[in-house]
């Protein structure tokens, strides 16, 4: 039986995995976002929680922490999919690391700017959502993009537990075939071509934002 004969499992795994690479971004973003602000809070308490979430999540295995959410959660009574369950674990890790992007970024913004925001009357949270946070994100499109390819490519754990990806139907599929090269190929091929074409949006997005700047 040929590989072609496979092509809606292919399909399937693909897009599970694209679903779990966009749905874990869009987290790590939002999570890494609130993360940075805290980082940078005057409070010192929120720094703090910044500092320890960043800590954890982004010196534990993936892997790891993915058994751990799957298997731990029902313990205490919260019962997720294991697909939530993999998004979940894949936006704590991501976010960490954008956490530390942003707040690289925040520390790019000139001084003086902030100064003359806050002289205008604004809160902290005001500076940061109206002057600071928008010029950051346009001086961070690259490392935005490195994380989403490191989401991408971890979304490859997910069939560790029994999430039907592209990397667990390749395995499927060679479990029937016995034709572990050229369909772990074909995965590998799909994986680079995603990862190129975020790094070609990325790079004609940063070109773009570097105008506006």
């Amino acid at each position: 039986m040929s590989l072609w004969e496979y092509r809606d499992q292919f399909l399937s795994g693909l897009g599970v995995t694209v679903e779990l690479t966009a749905f874990a971004f869009l987290g790590a973003v939002l999570i890494g976002t609130f993360m940075a602000t805290c980082r940078i809070s005057p409070i010192a308490p929120l720094r703090v929680v910044g500092l320890v979430y960043v800590e954890i999540f982004r010196n534990v295995p993936l892997m790891s922490l993915i058994i751990v959410v799957v298997y731990a959660l029902p313990e205490i009574g919260i019962v997720w999919s294991y697909k939530t369950c993999v998004i979940v674990a894949m936006l704590l890790v991501g976010g960490s690391f954008l956490c530390e992007a942003i707040r690289s970024g925040v520390a790019g913004v000139p001084a003086g700017q902030i100064e003359a925001a806050r002289s205008l009357g604004m809160t902290f949270y005001g500076v940061m959502s109206n002057v600071v946070l928008p010029q950051a994100f346009r001086s961070m499109v690259q490392p935005m993009v490195t994380v989403f390819i490191g989401i991408l490519l971890s979304s490859s754990l997910a069939g560790v537990v029994g999430v039907n990806d592209l990397t667990a139907t390749v395995s499927y599929i060679n479990n029937r075939e016995a034709k572990g090269l050229l369909t772990f190929m074909v995965a590998a091929v799909v994986y680079l071509i995603l990862s190129l074409l975020a790094g070609l949006v990325g790079d004609r997005l940063e070109r773009r934002l570097r105008v506006l700047r």
